[in-house]
């Protein structure tokens, strides 16, 4: 068998165990591995296997998933992921659809802790979904709404996808994690705006709450003061130059578990469960990248990036067109594939085409995380989707796939404006990085 041979057929085969629901890092491992065995033997097979696990759990770089993952996990077993939605819905709450809004915003503040989207999803579920059907919200907008708003979670810093991303590219976290700020803000302001533009035009969809009093605001935003002040101090401390990625995971760590301590919301055995929860998160994206980094050099040596490279230099297509339809391709994958699954499988063969056609790989980045988020309510495999469907399991699927249909264009939408003003992204690592 040629070795372009070998990697159409080693494809074909991971597109099938992904759709047969086999673990992603396992999928991978299996085709990467035994395609290298086949390519090149047994011995190299091996002998990378055990060199990049090795060069991988020694990068401290990657300190930052079990940090950002354990900020996250501290943050929803204590609530403080409620004092956001609270805070939100009681400045924003007596309008039409301000309990959607209020959840939009809360599922942005808990993205900017967890750095997962099914984090964001669950937890926000959890919170703001009773609260809407009491209110009598269209089960439609109230589910769609969590589903969109949990998606936040891989865009919004400290994201899961961007640091995947960058170790597959070779680009700084840092400058990822800025470059998602803007983007995710547009993001949380068009789901807003959508809420309220559907909220005006039928009433019934989202029904204005209770007033509340401006000591009441001030009381629920006061509540919410110590985790907005970590958010800003892990974020703003890493434009400020105040600390590296890694440095602002531990920072964020430490102050979400003092703030526990302090507030007596985190007993020892509530910080045990979010510890053994973070180590199998984070066990789970190790071997992801373990598995990554057998497949792609299999890719390599297939000689497929070479040829879909020379494939769209033959379409003759500007840098412009040569980006819409790999951001195509994504969209399209995102109705069939896991997030995790997508970067891994399409970053060795699309990143090496976007640095020829001189695209920015921090832009780029934006925009395929951007995409990945699309294909979390895509349908039909739509993973938020699902997650929220086991929080509300009275509403049927198809209930939540036409909810969503709303902020899925918005999204579209969003991803429209950063092709066009990419400074949008750009701005902070720019100005922080030059």
């Amino acid at each position: 068998m040629s070795a372009a041979s070998a990697g159409i057929f080693g494809i074909i085969v991971l597109f099938g165990l992904l759709v047969l629901r086999i673990p992603v890092a396992f999928a991978m491992f299996i085709v990467g591995f035994f395609g290298i065995w086949a390519l090149n033997g047994l011995n190299a097979a091996t002998s990378l296997l055990a060199s990049e696990a090795f060069t991988l759990g020694s990068s401290p770089e990657l300190v930052v998933i079990p940090l950002f993952i354990l900020m996250g996990n501290v943050a929803s077993i204590t609530g403080m992921s409620r004092q956001l939605y609270d805070a939100a819905y009681a400045v924003i709450g007596s309008v039409r659809g301000g309990l959607a809004s209020a959840t939009v915003i809360g599922c942005g503040g808990f993205a900017a802790l967890s750095g997962s989207s099914v984090a964001s999803a669950l937890t926000m579920g959890k919170v703001a979904l009773g609260e809407m059907e009491r209110y009598k919200y269209d089960p439609r907008l109230s589910t769609g709404v969590v589903a969109a708003g949990g998606t936040l979670g891989i865009l919004i810093p400290p994201s899961t996808g961007f640091v995947i991303y960058a170790i597959l590219t070779e680009q700084s976290i840092g400058r990822l994690f800025l470059a998602g700020v803007f983007p995710g803000l547009l993001l949380v302001s068009l789901f807003v705006l959508a809420v309220t533009v559907l909220c005006y035009i039928r009433p019934e969809y989202g029904p204005a709450g209770p007033k509340t009093g401006l000591r009441e605001k001030l009381r629920a935003v006061s509540r919410a003061g110590p985790i907005v002040a970590v958010i800003v101090l892990t974020i703003g401390g890493i434009y400020g130059g105040l600390f590296s990625p890694v440095e602002a995971a531990a920072v964020g760590a430490s102050a979400v578990i003092l703030i526990g301590f302090v507030t007596r919301a985190l007993p020892i055995v509530a910080l045990w469960k979010a510890a053994k929860d973070s180590v199998v998160t984070t066990a789970t994206v190790m071997l992801i990248l373990i598995a990554a980094h057998l497949i792609n050099p299999f890719l390599a040596l297939s000689h497929i990036p070479t040829a879909v490279g020379g494939f769209m230099d033959g379409l003759d297509l500007s840098a412009t067109g040569v980006l819409l339809l790999i951001l195509l391709i994504y969209i399209i994958l995102g109705c069939f594939l896991e997030g995790f699954a997508m970067l891994v499988l399409t970053l060795p063969i699309f990143f090496p085409i976007i640095v020829a056609e001189g695209i920015d790989p921090i832009w780029f980045g934006v925009l395929v995380v951007l995409a990945l988020e699309m294909g979390l309510i895509s349908p039909p495999v739509g993973l938020n989707v699902f997650i929220v469907k086991s929080i509300a399991p009275k509403v049927s699927l198809g209930e939540i796939f036409s909810g969503v249909a709303l902020f899925w264009l918005m999204m579209l939408v969003a991803l429209i404006i950063l092709v066009m003003f990419p400074q949008i992204a750009l701005f902070l690592p720019t100005t922080m990085f030059g």
